[in-house]
């Protein structure tokens, strides 16, 4: 199975919306693995890792994050020989 690695930033009304818990959820639902933040600046970070298909579902998901946040920008990165990371988690703010 081919596995890609993406770096996320996303921007806009995306704290204190549960945005975190949510894209948590949602890449464990779809067999992704890697994590997600809150970033000092306002912005959500993410590592996402996994199948090609569940990488992106998880990318359009963060287009639109839960129902209250208001999703301004999704910037992404392709990370090349990225650590294996096994199963999905909420890490705390940086």
């Amino acid at each position: 199975m081919q596995t890609i690695t993406r770096h996320l930033r996303i921007e806009g009304r995306v704290q204190g919306v549960h945005y975190r818990a949510s894209m948590r959820d949602a890449a464990r639902r779809l067999g992704v693995a890697g994590w997600v933040r809150n970033r000092a600046d306002g912005s959500v970070e993410a590592l996402v890792q996994g199948a090609p298909e569940a990488v992106q579902a998880v990318i359009d998901w963060a287009h639109g994050g839960p129902a209250h946040a208001q999703v301004a920008a999704v910037r992404m990165t392709a990370v090349a020989d990225a650590p294996q990371h096994d199963g999905f988690e909420q890490r705390a703010s940086a």
